[in-house]
């Protein structure tokens, strides 16, 4: 009977090891797959840091970085040539700041409609409809600008040039619209529903419980959402290169032709006078600029998202 058992017990974990050791296999190859993936992106990243590095240091050995970075005129084809970047990052933060005056406050509304005030199923479809506007190529938004915006604008401002940096940057607040919108609607969802019963038993409405109590819990995941988007409008390259023009201005004025640090890259690329490995090199430093700036700002979204995360965890 003793023998019977124990015949039994090891037919009965022959099956198990097999599926075992096959589940262990598999399991290893997923894993050495997303190991693979994850170290090829991190891979490609670092070659294009060591590209941008590799490609900018000519320049970055001649012109000091003083120049480079406080300096007013932008004039690397010409003669004398000027390498300043200070009407490029001027014009970049105006025409940055004009989209996020639009898309901060529109997008928080309908965040907040989405996620307070919208029933299910409207919530069902619009939130969809709401993402695939972010998948519009933003050439399309630059040719609105153009073609649509700016000559309304010229209507109430006479003297608005056909390349400005208004339009440009109201339709970049436009296009950015969605990404805010969505990203804080994510964030207000998040937040316990025990927050809102709590403020409901002390007797407050839905907007006071909104106000006073849910924004401010979800406060640090809207202000990732607000990085994000900054992060994508200081990105931006179609919609400035078409609409804002391509003078390089210091101060930048918003109603008169401008020049930001993406559209730069595009006009030294694409334009009619070949440009020398130096000039190249300064093209260099810009997008490294732009990398840093953009890698800095990702990362604190992050670490704002993990906080939001850890409080509500």
């Amino acid at each position: 009977m003793q023998g019977c058992k124990g015949l039994s017990v090891t037919t009965d974990l022959r099956p198990r090891v097999r599926v075992s050791r096959g589940r262990r296999r598999r399991e290893g190859l997923a894993r050495a797959v997303l190991a693979l993936a994850g170290s090829l992106s991190i891979g490609i990243t670092l070659l294009i840091v060591a590209l941008f590095v590799h490609g900018s240091l000519p320049f970055l050995r001649t012109v000091p970085l003083g120049e480079f970075l406080l300096g007013t005129r932008w004039a690397p084809i010409h003669e004398p040539a000027s390498y300043g970047i200070l009407p490029l990052v001027g014009a970049t933060l105006v025409t940055t700041g004009i989209a996020l005056a639009v898309a901060v406050p529109l997008g928080l509304l309908a965040a907040v409609f989405l996620s307070t005030y919208a029933p299910p199923s409207l919530r069902r479809v619009l939130k969809p409809a709401l993402e695939l506007l972010a998948g519009i190529p933003t050439v399309v938004y630059g040719f609105f600008a153009l073609r649509l915006v700016t000559p309304f604008l010229q209507r109430f401002f006479p003297s608005l040039g056909f390349w400005n940096g208004l339009s440009a940057g109201l339709v970049m607040g436009i296009m950015i619209i969605p990404y805010m919108a969505s990203l804080s609607e994510d964030v207000l969802y998040a937040v316990p529903r025990s927050l809102w019963e709590g403020a409901y038993a002390l007797g407050a409405t839905r907007f006071e419980a909104l106000v006073r109590v849910v924004l401010p819990a979800a406060v640090s995941g809207i202000g990732a959402a607000f990085i994000l988007a900054l992060t994508r409008a200081v990105g931006e390259t179609m919609i400035v290169a078409l609409a804002a023009g391509r003078t390089p201005t210091w101060p930048p004025d918003p109603t008169q032709p401008l020049l930001t640090l993406t559209a730069a890259i595009v006009n030294i690329a694409t334009g009619d006078h070949e440009a020398t490995a130096f000039i190249w090199s300064a093209v260099f430093s810009i997008g490294l600029l732009l990398f840093l700036t953009t890698l800095a700002l990702n990362t604190l979204s992050y670490l704002v998202i993990r906080r939001f995360r850890e409080r509500y965890a």
